[in-house]
C-alpha cells in the first residue's frame, strides 16, 4: 500500500480534468442542496418546480421537465408529491383539453417563501470558499455551459 503523499492528488487531477472536477463539485453541492431543502420540507426538484410555477404561471409537466432539466419520470413523482402536500393543483389546460397544467397553490407559495428565505444562508455556507466576485464569475461560466447544450 502506497503512503499518502503530503499533497492531495485530487487538485492536480481537477486541474487536468475539468470535467471530473465539475462533476465532483456538482455532486457535493447537490448533496448539500438536498440536505438544506429537506430541512425546509421540500426536495430540490420540488423547490425548483414551485419556483418556476410562481415565476411563469401554470405549466404542463412536460414544460416543467424540459425547462428544469428534470427527467419526465422523476417529474411525475415530484408533481404527485407536491399535489399530495397541497402545494400544486393539476387542472385541464384550457389551451389543450388533453393536457394538464400544474398550478401553484397558496400553500405552495408559502412553502416556497420559506424555502427561498433559507436559500441565501445556504448559498453563503456552500460557496464560502469563493469571494462574491468569484461566485459571480462561476454563475456566468455555468450559464455559458448550460446554454451551450
Amino acid at each position: 500500500m502506497a503512503a499518502r503523499s503530503e499533497e492531495s492528488y485530487f487538485p492536480r487531477l481537477a486541474a487536468e480534468r475539468l470535467d471530473i472536477a465539475l462533476c465532483r463539485a456538482s455532486t457535493s453541492v447537490a448533496r448539500a442542496a438536498e440536505k438544506a431543502a429537506g430541512e425546509q420540507g421540500l426536495g430540490v426538484g420540488q423547490h425548483l418546480v414551485l419556483k418556476m410555477l410562481a415565476a411563469v404561471g401554470p405549466c404542463s409537466q412536460q414544460v416543467l421537465s424540459e425547462e428544469l432539466r428534470i427527467d419526465r419520470s422523476v417529474m411525475v413523482g415530484i408533481a404527485d408529491d407536491l399535489e399530495k402536500a397541497g402545494y400544486v393543483r393539476r387542472e385541464r389546460d384550457p389551451r389543450d383539453r388533453r393536457a394538464y397544467a400544474v398550478t401553484i397553490s397558496a400553500a405552495g407559495r408559502k412553502a416556497l417563501e420559506k424555502a427561498e428565505a433559507a436559500t441565501p444562508d445556504f448559498l453563503d455556507r456552500t460557496f464560502a470558499a469563493l469571494s462574491a466576485a468569484e461566485r459571480d464569475q462561476l454563475a456566468t461560466l455555468l450559464g455559458k455551459l448550460l446554454t451551450a447544450e
